[in-house]
């Protein structure tokens, strides 16, 4: 053979050769992929936004305002509001979008949303114009007892953060009951289907943000306590993953695909259910750890048990508008309507702005002072909701507020002799300031093309929960427990939120429809702990009293009055002269909420809300800026 030729061919074997290698190591490449145990897989991201078609996925812009017809979601994040407005498009009506794009949270931001909390659900239907809730709080074990939190060594209540740190905080998880009975009865499609949006995203995989990285940050001690969540949610050097990284939870899908699948009985009663009573009981730790002590208490009969309530809402009128929410054990829907109750006697929109706020402040610190004596879980305490949400008891209230400010904390009010006297404070209460509620929650909002709304506030608790992953499932477990009262306010004062078997701890958690003629005419809900109520009543006030867009309203700089020895004001509240005007009327200070973009651990809550503006129009509203902004989209957007 010549040496041209040979040369030839001794290229060409070689190329074949390069070429079968390839081809090799990719099928091995793709075989150790399917071999992978499930968890997540953080891939650098490319410098930029990748162009369609370019590797890994491409998330909607966030945007936070968006006005158009034929449907609307709200949430915090681009491709869970994506997801939703993909259901709408599908024919599913309002319902199914907010299921949609709550399991798609999980996915996206996991450390606020996802399997293993709980929440509340307001719904209205537009054919037989009534509203309705879903109670899908999470419920104590049945082995709790008033003393769950009690440090066995000193007979004392444990501290807030080492308890929230345990599995013993875990409530039994409620969110996939929640949203199986939302879809039954009020869902124009099936569970499965709604589920696929959240699938699809959990296998392809999202671009981590900023928001996600501080949220981590946030919970980083716990997340590396538990080698599944290390394994999820960090780098191998157990650090944040970057921001851009691609990540995917294949087991989150898989747990997404068996659920719709087999439907909730697969978690409340399946292998679900065992893998996580397993996890709550019986938790893997990372070697050395040091946080996490007091193992859970959660049994199979436990999850069985849990039932997703259907219950009516709560009601008040203020300024010709109704007011409908969520009832106890949620407070958010009394307290709101306790504190409107309140300044209806006072006309906000001709007082000076500065004596407007003070009423507001103070309103909410009475209405809290109610909540934290009144409200609990109805099955175990009497909830009088009746008396707190009527007139009179308001008026009792009311005329306590002066020239000054009260001095937190203050007594709650006799609902029972609210006519006695001013205030009508029974000797039997204690004062108490809001419980530690802690941050940090998500609301969705939907409305569909018939009229149909859904608000759904949702949550598995501080940061990440008890910063445990389900091992094999991908979604982390809620802390929601640490909502009870660790201890009585005083020996012998009644104390409606302590922990029992089966029951569930109060939340704040407050969505909200409101009504003009029989219509609805907004929609808001918020996120934040303790502070949810305030959010909701000072944007109500903004929007009914100021004369505030509905935007505007949600965007204007917030101060929280929650009954505690001060008020918390973010930043441009802070520094405005409205903030020094009230300085003079208060003893007590105003705390500053600090931080880059609202800190996660401090700072009034963040919102999303739609404004109804008739003929089928829907302006959607997310934050402009708290949280980095969030998401609001419409299925066919106009100017």
């Amino acid at each position: 053979m010549s040496g041209p030729r040979r040369h030839r061919h001794v290229s060409s074997a070689i190329a074949l050769s390069a070429v079968a290698a390839l081809a090799l190591l990719l099928l091995l490449l793709l075989l150790l992929l399917l071999l992978l145990p499930d968890h997540a897989h953080a891939v650098p991201a490319r410098a930029g936004t990748p162009r369609a078609g370019a590797a890994g996925p491409v998330s909607a812009p966030r945007r936070p305002l968006a006005t158009g017809t034929g449907g609307a979601v709200v949430s915090m994040d681009p491709d869970a509001s994506q997801a939703g407005i993909d259901v709408l498009r599908r024919g599913g009506n309002a319902v199914d979008a907010v299921v949609a794009t709550a399991s798609s949270m999980g996915v996206t931001i996991p450390f606020v949303a996802g399997p293993g909390g709980g929440g509340f659900m307001i719904i209205y239907n537009a054919r037989t114009r009534k509203v309705t809730t879903i109670d899908g709080r999470e419920t104590c074990p049945a082995a709790c007892t008033p003393s769950l939190f009690e440090n066995p060594k000193t007979g004392k209540p444990m501290g807030y953060e080492n308890a929230s740190s345990q599995p013993l905080s875990t409530g039994v998880p409620s969110m996939v009951a929640t949203w199986a009975t939302a879809v039954r009865l009020y869902g124009a499609r099936g569970f499965g289907a709604d589920l696929q949006p959240a699938i699809q995203i959990a296998r392809r995989g999202f671009r981590v943000d900023r928001d996600f990285v501080q949220l981590e940050r946030s919970g980083l001690k716990l997340l590396r306590a538990y080698p599944a969540s290390r394994a999820l949610f960090l780098t191998k050097a157990g650090k944040p993953l970057p921001v851009g990284s691609v990540m995917r939870n294949p087991g989150l899908a898989r747990t997404y695909s068996l659920l719709a699948q087999h439907g909730p009985s697969y978690l409340y009663d399946g292998p679900l259910g065992q893998a996580v009573v397993d996890a709550v009981d019986h938790p893997v730790l990372t070697p050395g750890q040091k946080v996490v002590t007091r193992p859970g208490i959660m049994t199979t009969d436990d999850l069985r048990s849990y039932v997703a309530r259907v219950k009516p809402p709560t009601q008040v009128t203020y300024r010709g508008v109704r007011i409908d929410s969520t009832p106890p054990p949620s407070s958010g829907g009394s307290t709101v309507a306790e504190a409107l109750n309140i300044l209806s006697g006072w006309n906000l929109s001709t007082e000076p702005r500065a004596t407007a706020l003070f009423h507001y402040l103070e309103a909410s610190r009475l209405a809290y002072a109610d909540r934290d004596r009144y409200v609990g879980d109805p099955r175990y305490v009497r909830v009088p909701l009746r008396r707190l949400l009527s007139t009179t008891f308001a008026a009792s209230r009311r005329c306590l507020v002066h020239a000054r400010a009260l001095k937190s904390p203050v007594a709650p009010g006799n609902v029972f002799k609210p006519s006695a006297r001013c205030g009508g404070a029974s000797a039997r209460t204690a004062p108490t300031s809001a419980s530690p509620e802690r941050h940090h929650t998500n609301n969705i909002v939907a409305v569909d093309k018939r009229g149909d709304i859904a608000v759904y506030t949702n949550t598995i608790n501080f940061f990440g929960g008890s910063g445990e992953t389900v091992p094999g499932y991908g979604f982390l477990l809620n802390d929601e427990l640490t909502d009870f009262d660790f201890a009585p306010t005083k020996p012998g004062a009644p104390d409606p939120n302590l922990p029992a078997g089966g029951k569930q701890p109060r939340s704040s958690i407050g969505p909200t429809i409101a009504f003009s003629g029989g219509r609805p005419v907004f929609a808001i809900g918020a996120a934040g702990g303790s502070t949810i109520p305030t959010t909701i009543l000072q944007t109500i006030v903004d929007h009914l009293d100021f004369g505030m867009s509905l935007p505007a309203a949600l965007a204007a700089p917030r101060v929280s009055q929650t009954n505690s020895p001060t008020s918390l004001a973010e930043p441009a509240f802070y520094d405005s002269p409205l903030r020094h005007q009230l300085s003079s009327r208060f003893d007590e200070k105003f705390s500053l909420a600090t931080g880059p973009v609202l800190p996660l651990d401090h700072y009034p809550s963040d919102a999303t809300a739609l404004s109804l503006l008739g003929g089928g129009r829907v302006q959607a509203i997310a934050e402009p800026v708290r949280l980095y902004g969030g998401s609001a989209m419409v299925v066919h957007a106009t100017k």
